[in-house]
């Protein structure tokens, strides 16, 4: 398969009558960013679901890095995940917060949570609570929660939600940097500049399928 690490094939999601997904397929590799734009209930955060094994495919396969979703594996390892709003614990700190989901796999420490807090705009010994944050600062602990285990793929749900124009262009020169260090990367958004600054294919859906697919936008 060589650098391709998403294989999505023929995939269709069905919800009683409606189908959300439609016969949709993709394919990603490492060193990339892909955009799935669309009006709201077009497909794209349940695509992103399908793709990490939140919610099962109703028709078809996904693969991410060789391992069949819902079959060889119920949750792909190695993906960083920001789908809707992030939930935290209002109480703690954004450094306790991720602390706390760090021990669950143990893979990291102190030191690669500080790193991350740091490259996503917070600071790692503020004792504003989670609960007093703003709408951009917790999307910015979204986006290190997704980030601070070195993901190889992450999937990202409007990323820059609630972001100023300069946390935006932190984030954007985030992203590239990824990519330059052979991450996959796939972003929903609503943001068109967004997608042509960052997105190296682009695929739009509408009521569940893709009617158009870009690709190379920018050098």
């Amino acid at each position: 398969m060589g650098d391709i690490a998403i294989n999505v094939e023929n995939v269709s999601k069905i919800y009683g009558k409606d189908k959300v997904l439609d016969s949709i397929n993709l394919k990603a590799e490492y060193g990339k960013i892909y955009g799935i734009i669309g009006r709201n209930g077009s497909g794209k955060t349940m695509l992103l679901k399908c793709i990490c094994g939140l919610t099962k495919v109703s028709e078809g396969t996904i693969c991410v890095k060789e391992k069949l979703v819902g079959k060889d594996v119920d949750i792909p390892k190695g993906v960083g995940v920001i789908i809707e709003t992030p939930g935290f614990l209002n109480e703690f700190t954004g450094y306790k917060n991720l602390k706390l989901l760090a021990m669950i796999q143990n893979k990291i420490g102190d030191n690669e949570i500080k790193d991350i807090l740091k490259k996503v705009g917070l600071k790692s010994n503020s004792k504003k609570c989670v609960g007093k944050y703003s709408l951009g600062m917790r999307q910015r602990l979204g986006i290190a929660q997704a980030l601070m285990e070195n993901p190889d793929i992450l999937l990202l749900d409007e990323p820059m939600n609630g972001l100023d124009n300069q946390g935006v262009e932190e984030i954007r020169n985030l992203l590239l940097e990824l990519k330059k260090n052979k991450k996959l990367i796939i972003l929903a958004s609503h943001s068109k500049e967004d997608i042509e600054v960052l997105c190296d294919e682009v695929y739009e859906l509408d009521h569940g399928k893709i009617i158009n697919k870009k690709t190379k936008l920018h050098e």
